[in-house]
């Protein structure tokens, strides 16, 4: 029988100057530096055998030129939305990446129950309210495109609470997704398949900065 699910490819962005610094970026519009852009060219190049139908990304600039520069191989036009953007840091972005530390290990002394709802500040997003239009927008994705394969380019902090979100990790885990990490998922619309992952080490004790 043929699998009639949609593969997503989910791209995390290329190297910033301030994933270098080691600063919360979020919804700061922080481009990619010269050394990323070189990066994502050899990623587009390994990708380059896969048969990409459509290319979607964040609408923040280190998002979309990602993905501008892989769908070029693919003759694509990139579709932007702010619905795969990364967490909304308010005070926090701009300030250095070691003070989630402290947040990470408050939301994983909570009850599990309460861990999605948590806010940190009542203007930074929770893991609620970010799963919130990122599934809703991968979901439509999946169920308007199937058989079909899909480049979508995100950020860090999405791809991470995704992961938590599908079992594969938990609130306080010692992971490191690095720049231009990818999940291969197969979906129907409704549930999410891990496939293949690139780039996600789990015993790296490194905080990310998003």
């Amino acid at each position: 029988m043929k699998n009639n699910n949609c593969t997503i490819y989910l791209v995390r962005h290329g190297k910033t100057n301030w994933n270098k610094q080691g600063l919360i970026q979020g919804h700061t519009d922080i481009p990619l530096n010269i050394e990323g852009e070189k990066e994502v060219e050899e990623l587009a190049k390994e990708l380059d055998s896969v048969k990409f139908d459509k290319a979607f990304s964040s609408d923040l600039l280190r998002a979309r030129k990602t993905a501008e520069i892989i769908a070029a191989e693919h003759k694509l036009v990139v579709e932007t939305t702010k619905a795969l953007r990364e967490r909304y840091f308010a005070h926090l972005e701009g300030k250095p990446a070691e003070l989630l530390k402290e947040i990470s290990k408050t939301i994983s002394e909570l009850e599990e129950s309460k861990r999605f709802s948590y806010k940190s500040h009542p203007l930074v997003e929770s893991d609620e309210e970010l799963m919130s239009r990122f599934l809703t927008f991968l979901r439509e994705i999946a169920i308007s495109n199937p058989g079909k394969n899909i480049l979508v380019v995100t950020h860090g902090g999405v791809i991470r609470i995704f992961l938590i979100l599908l079992g594969f990790l938990t609130h306080g885990s010692n992971v490191r997704i690095g720049n231009l990490s990818y999940l291969k998922l197969e979906s129907d619309g409704v549930d999410f398949f891990i496939k293949e992952t690139k780039g996600i080490d789990i015993k790296d004790e490194e905080i990310e900065n998003f």
